[in-house]
């Protein structure tokens, strides 16, 4: 039987940007094709070719603009936006109008095709990125729950395609500095291995008036190790082992207007608590990839193990005042699998079939601690402005409304997609069976008590002591089929330009509104005390149903006057049933809950164009516009037809230009000189579409001084240090927001020695 090269190095990486270009013209005019790396095994490489709507960023633009996570790669890409805001386990995903700030993400990710599980994991940092893809619209079929908005592919550099050592030292505003190394080692032709190892820190923005401290602070490190092993022509091994360890302040949030003030007012616009609030997250993950290439088959396996342990401690009034705290702590644990088979019968024909498999277990605590002025005003006062003869006092001027969770989540998939080739057409239809069986075990728990007094006599009555140890099981089974389907029509006649139309169904799955606990436990106290009936329905208020989407899409891919020109432009509509939205319930509330819209409908355009008018010059500029309304979704007390989604902007800008001055010489090779400009607007942050963000743009600009050995970028970032707000949301009836990153300078050195 014929052997062929095996599936991990059969392709050669696009590095350049299908969206934006901050490299040397040169480079990027001339060099499409880099070195050999790790193939987007599902997918292929070249996604120019294929019916989608997506960016490649490459590892020149990826340096040249500091990235090192995702979230600072969508700011690049039309409708996508990843806001910044609360700390590094918010790392909400909004795509095209969809997506949502707690549990399931609309988006998934990728690490050098290893899956990650959990969303709260999506944010850190990520050193020697190589190519970042950002896929838009469903990629259900292949990649099957939570990636009904579209995919992140990232992976790293190849230490079989490079070799030397790589370091980088940064600082900024904010005494905010980043320090890295990394070494890439081919011991022989068959095994290349690399280590990285990264800190950084920073002092914060933002400062909490109540002690005079910054509350934005980070401390973040982590290492990597990644050995690739080609035993055999047909057979590789590739193996990633990676540590992140993230300690933060975070949740710079400021009030924005008061409505209970029986406890005192509060100054709006500033930031002022008086509890603790920090991050703290520790996760490991290691990816085994092994492929195999036979004649016509290529085989491929996809191992992974995912750790993650943090803490999420939160003054969650957010005054200065004493009314509750929250902690959030978890463990979990989650073993992915995926078999892969890709074949040609011939020429024209090419299949992909596969066979994915998960399970995940997360032991969570979450209590929520009742202060003095949270007893005072949301239980005393309640009771006894309520109550003519008798009053309460509480036992204590804190208890704890405890809840422990243990959610197993376990499914499997069955996935295929055919690829038929007719003269200039590529029709492709696919479809995914995807099972999921989620599990939740709780507990809540309560100790305390409280005195009843006569009010005419002020004599105590009675003694009411509270003891609720309430445990339960939930169980959800999701059972759903992805169709997928595109014709692609290849223009004849020029070297790239196609157009596309597509259809695809993507999921995002249901779930347990875990933080909705301690509301449901502060209910059965006020039911124990007689003051109110039970409010909450367990089995109603902590579900949530699956999301379902189709998104029907029409769009091109061009290059034209000698490649000078590139343009990616699509249009797309989605239908989407039973929407996850995050709301806060009304009242004094302490929670979250994940609720499910009615139906809702998205629609817009996405528009990226890349240009180099001389060797020397290139421009770039890209917009995404999303018109993203509720069809029906009535809340029981106010119809929202027809009203915007919120959280979701309605347009994205990005655009730059990098002129080069060639230099000549060894120590300076050439200067680059560049300027860009960001944005995102109008975002409504409410479904009564009354408070929102006008559209705002974040002006950038760099001087590079490039050697061969170095690279020192002179930066700035929102130059015009623009007011603008990326989070609101309300606490026990109060408003808060938080604002964007005042205006930031720095200087980024870089060291290649090969």
């Amino acid at each position: 039987m014929k052997l062929t090269l095996s599936i991990s190095l059969a392709a050669l990486c696009i590095a350049t940007c299908a969206t934006a270009a901050e490299v040397s013209p040169d480079s990027a005019r001339q060099v499409t094709l880099q070195e050999l790396s790790v193939t987007a095994i599902k997918q292929g490489n070249d996604l120019d070719y294929q019916a989608v709507s997506a960016t490649s960023l490459g590892r020149d633009l990826i340096e040249s603009q500091r990235i090192t996570d995702a979230k600072a790669a969508s700011n690049l890409v039309p409708n996508f936006f990843m806001p910044d805001y609360g700390s590094r386990i918010t790392s909400s995903v909004y795509v095209r109008g969809l997506g949502a700030r707690i549990d399931q993400p609309v988006v998934g990710m990728n690490i050098d095709n290893v899956p990650i599980m959990n969303k709260d994991n999506y944010d850190f940092d990520l050193p020697d990125i190589d190519r970042i893809e950002m896929l838009r619209g469903s990629q259900g079929t292949l990649f099957g729950r939570n990636t009904m908005g579209g995919l992140i592919n990232i992976y790293t550099l190849s230490p079989l395609s490079y070799q030397g050592t790589r370091a980088i030292a940064s600082y900024s505003t904010g005494n905010s500095w980043r320090v890295g190394a990394s070494h890439y080692a081919k011991p022989s032709d068959k095994l290349g291995l690399s280590a990285s190892a990264h800190y950084r820190s920073t002092d914060g923005f933002f400062t909490n008036r109540h002690n005079g401290q910054k509350c934005d602070w980070e401390r973040q490190g982590g290492g990597r190790i990644k050995a690739q092993w080609r035993p055999t022509a047909h057979l590789s091994i590739d193996n990633v082992l990676s540590l992140s360890v993230v300690r933060q302040g975070g949740y710079p949030y400021e009030l924005v207007s008061q409505k209970n003030t029986a406890v005192g007012a509060f100054t709006p616009g500033v930031i002022s608590y008086n509890d603790t609030c920090f991050y703290r997250r520790t996760s490991v993950t290691e990816g085994l990839t092994i492929g195999l290439s036979l004649d016509r088959v290529q085989l491929s396996s996809i191992t992974s193990y995912q750790y993650i342990n943090d803490n999420m401690t939160l003054d969650q009034d957010f005054l200065p005042a004493s009314y509750f705290t929250l902690t959030q702590a978890k463990r979990e644990h989650a073993i992915t699998q995926d078999f892969i088979a890709k074949g040609s019968a011939s020429s024209r024909y090419s299949w992909l079939a596969g066979l994915f498999g998960f399970f995940k277990t997360c032991d969570m605590d979450a209590p929520v601690t009742f202060l003095n002025d949270g007893i005072a005003q949301l239980i005393e006062y309640n009771y006894n402005s309520h109550s003519p003869n008798d009053r309460i006092e509480w036992d204590s001027r804190s208890f704890v409304l405890g809840s422990n969770f243990t959610i197993t989540n376990y499914g499997a998939a069955l996935y295929h997609q055919s690829t038929l080739r007719l003269a200039d057409f590529t029709l492709l239809a696919g479809l995914r069976l995807d099972y999921e069986h989620a599990a939740l075990k709780f507990l809540s728990h309560c100790t305390t008590g409280h005195t009843v007094y006569n009010r005419a006599t002020n004599e105590p009555i009675l003694h009411r002591p509270i003891e609720i140890n309430d445990p339960g099981r939930l169980n959800e089974s999701f059972l759903e089929l992805l169709p997928k389907f595109s014709v692609t029509y290849h223009i004849p006649g020029t070297k790239k330009a196609s157009v596309y139309l597509s259809a695809a169904k993507g999921y995002k799955a249901g779930g347990f509104n875990t933080q909705m606990f301690s509301d449901v436990l502060q209910n059965r106290i006020m039911e124990t005390m007689g003051v109110i009936g039970s409010t909450y329905k367990v089995d109603e208020i902590i579900t949530y149903k699956p999301e379902h989407s189709w998104t029907f899409e029409a769009g091109t891919h061009s290059e034209w006057l000698d490649s000078r020109l590139h343009t990616d432009i699509s249009a797309f509509y989605i239908h989407c049933t039973d929407q996850q939205l995050t709301v806060f319930p009304d009242g004094n509330t302490t929670g979250r809950v994940m609720t499910n819209a009615g139906k809702t409908r998205s629609c817009g355009v996405e528009i990226a164009l890349r240009a180099f008018p001389t060797d020397r010059l290139s421009l770039s500029a890209s917009y995404g516009y999303t018109n993203a309304r509720f069809i029906e979704f009535n809340n029981g007390k106010q119809d929202f037809a027809n009203n915007y989604i919120p959280y979701a902007p309605k347009s994205t800008i990005f655009a730059a230009a990098n002129y080069r001055i060639p230099v000549g010489r060894d120590w300076l090779r050439h200067i680059v000189l560049g300027a860009n400009v960001s944005g995102a607007g109008r975002i409504y942050w409410n479904e009564e579409n009354d408070i929102s963000q006008n559209l705002y743009a974040l002006l950038g600009a760099k001087v590079s001084l490039v050697s061969k050995l170095f690279t020192l970028d002179l930066w700035g970032e929102n130059l015009t240090d623009t007011d603008y707000r990326t989070f609101y949301f309300m606490s026990i009836s109060n408003s808060f927001l938080q604002r964007g990153c005042p205006r930031r300078l720095g200087m980024t050195l870089r060291v290649n020695i090969q």
